[in-house]
């Protein structure tokens, strides 16, 4: 028995109930990482075996489940401003790590598919808030290979405050293109918290045109030391995404790994085998830049209001965690990194509204 996990609802800026979730090494933890899931998914089923993993490996990990996704309320998968997924993030990762226990540990993204993106803005808002990012197959750059003409994106534009929440947008069977083991595939499918519906107009528009905006700034704003992964059999999200990240941007301490073979759901769908890997990579590289001289710099945490209020429904009580075995894998193949860093943060006492 290793570690604890706990649900708890919260409510956000606009009056929203949202759930969070945490897992929690029963010993002090050596960082903080931060769940951002992807575009459907939700954080207490489908990311349960990362935050399970992370925290037997000693890592405290927080997620929160999307307005309209998961457990939280708000209409089904409708993103009507894709700023407001990025400031509940913000507001809620902030919130804990102003907590006094955790005041002093290096704090890290952790983005899966459109997660990725979620991270990337998170960064952009804060650029010397964290530590670093691990991002799992991310959306930040449209495919030229799918990229829709400029006069489809146009027609879509002028209707969408009128029709916003229509489910028009048609697309393939994600699920069967994404995970690659058959028993995993419909052990996803058989969860009814994940959205499996037709994307919703607004919802769709507002993805593109957050990946489009990021891919024209990954030079210029993308600078905090990341690890990318991503799958080189992906037909959801072109790995060509992460080879244009790892070299347009400007981050001193960069890494990508394309896994041969692989699909999008890495964490997720593959056999039990091809898992293991890749959360070995990802476990060695966030022990490498949790150590002390391998930190990055980040801001202190100065006192602020945010806009966080924890509602007494708890989604679920303490569970225990058991402890999974891990092995070795090889080291991520392309690495850059030149810097000396450190960890220690120091600031006056936050007087906030916890999620616990």
């Amino acid at each position: 028995m290793d570690g604890e996990y706990q649900g708890v609802y919260i409510r956000n800026s606009r009056g929203v109930q949202l759930f969070t979730c945490r897992w929690l090494p029963f010993s002090s933890p050596k960082a903080l990482v931060f769940l951002c899931h992807g575009y459907g998914m939700e954080c207490s089923g489908f990311m349960r075996e990362c935050g399970v993993r992370l925290a037997n490996a000693g890592y405290a990990v927080f997620g929160i489940d999307y307005e309209g996704h998961g457990r939280s309320r708000g209409a089904r998968c409708y993103i009507k401003k894709f700023e407001n997924i990025v400031n509940d993030c913000n507001e809620f990762f902030k919130s804990i790590c102003a907590e006094e226990e955790y005041r002093d540990k290096c704090r890290f993204l952790y983005g899966e598919s459109m997660g990725g993106a979620v991270a990337l803005l998170l960064h952009k808002k804060e650029p010397t808030f964290w530590n670093g990012a691990v991002l799992v197959a991310p959306m930040c750059k449209i495919s030229e290979k799918v990229k829709p003409h400029p006069l489809v994106i146009n027609v879509l534009t002028r209707v969408e405050e009128i029709i916003p929440k229509w489910k028009i947008v048609p697309t393939k069977d994600v699920i069967d293109s994404a995970f690659k083991d058959p028993v995993k595939r419909e052990e996803i499918r058989s969860n009814k918290l994940i959205y499996q519906d037709k994307p919703r107009l607004k919802t769709a528009l507002e993805m593109l045109r957050t990946s489009m905006s990021l891919e024209h700034t990954l030079h210029e704003q993308v600078r905090l030391p990341f690890f990318v992964l991503h799958g080189e059999a992906d037909t959801v999200t072109d790995p060509e995404v992460s080879r244009a990240l790892y070299e347009k941007a400007s981050s001193a301490d960069k890494t990508i790994k394309l896994y041969p073979g692989m699909w999008h759901g890495l964490t997720s769908g593959e056999p039990d085998g091809n898992v293991e890997i890749v959360f070995v990579d990802i476990i060695t590289w966030l022990e490498k830049h949790t150590n002390d001289d391998n930190s990055v710099i980040v801001q202190p945490i100065h006192t602020y209001r945010n806009a966080i209020l924890k509602m007494n429904t708890t989604a679920s009580p303490p569970q225990t965690i058991n402890k999974q075995h891990q092995q070795q894998s090889p080291r991520p193949v392309r690495t850059q990194s030149h810097r000396r860093y450190f960890c220690g943060l120091k600031g006056r006492r936050l007087q906030h509204h916890s999620a616990m």
